[in-house]
């Protein structure tokens, strides 16, 4: 019987702890945009302060994304960076946005390259629109965006503590070197 039992205790434990670790490790809740953005207000010239980086971004320091409106509602979208150093050359890459979400303007598609496309979310933004943060639905991909090239240190925290609440892996975030 105490074997039993000592069984029994032993199942419930493995049971618990397995039941803790699938809670752990469940995947986090859908990624929520802001409630709106003013593509009036949006638009203009953005510095990448820090990115989980894509595979094309992964030589470029001091990037910067530039917005502006089209006459056909679209937004015409060029990011820039120099190529390993502020020295190096300059690259550039043109391409167009449109709104998914006409609710809340804080989901668009973004193209460079037809036919393809890729989502561009409006996760966490200024009241002020000096500082915005981008994302996607799977959290592979993040920008940290400001309107100057550094960014306040507590400012930079909050959005921290934001993204960690919201299920980032931040393990591979990393710094965008900026010119003054």
């Amino acid at each position: 019987m105490k074997q039993l039992a000592s069984l029994f205790v032993t199942l419930l434990a493995s049971t618990a702890c397995a039941h803790a670790t699938s809670v752990r490790n469940a995947p986090p809740a859908p990624l929520e945009t802001v409630s709106f953005v003013d593509l009036q207000r949006y638009i203009g010239k953005w510095y990448e302060i820090a990115s989980l980086p894509a595979p094309f971004q992964d030589h470029c320091v001091g990037s910067t994304a530039e917005y502006s409106l089209r006459q056909d509602g679209k937004i015409n979208v060029t990011n820039r960076c120099f190529n390993k150093s502020f020295d190096g050359d300059i690259d550039e890459v043109s391409g167009k946005a449109w709104i998914v979400d006409t609710t809340t303007n804080a989901k668009l598609k973004v193209q460079f390259f037809w036919p393809f496309s890729g989502n561009y979310w409006v996760i966490d933004l200024d009241p002020e629109y000096g500082w915005a943060v981008v994302s996607e639905p799977s959290r592979k991909y993040l920008w940290i965006l400001n309107r100057q090239p550094r960014m306040a240190q507590d400012v930079y925290d909050g959005i921290i503590s934001r993204l960690n609440n919201q299920g980032f892996d931040l393990s591979e975030l990393k710094l965008t070197p900026q010119q003054e």
